[in-house]
């Protein structure tokens, strides 16, 4: 499994994420499986990750949180939750977009 979080530059979410997804790796037992960051530093780079904004995360090359029509951009993103928009999907969202990818 290759994961990966895309964030922009200076985004105060890149050690929350990192923090999220490694809990998350670890409640569904993938204590081993290791994860990057990457830095989108321009609007070219983000049109080609079609990244949307920042953080993003990637299972395999997909980002299990994509909105059909939303523009690549170097922005900061918002996730719906149950609790309402948060700057991180909560750590159940993250699991169950784990586990699937793991099917």
């Amino acid at each position: 499994m290759n994961i990966e979080i895309l964030v922009v530059p200076d985004c105060p979410n890149t050690g929350p994420a990192a923090n999220l997804l490694r809990r998350v790796l670890d409640d569904v037992g993938l204590h081993d499986t290791a994860f990057s960051t990457r830095v989108i530093a321009d609007q070219a780079t983000a049109e080609a990750a079609a990244f949307t904004g920042s953080p993003t995360f990637l299972i395999d090359g997909r980002d299990p949180f994509a909105e059909p029509g939303r523009a690549p951009g170097l922005a900061c993103r918002v996730y719906k939750t149950p609790d309402g928009l948060a700057g991180l999907p909560r750590p159940d969202q993250l699991r169950q977009a784990l586990t699937c990818a793991l099917q």
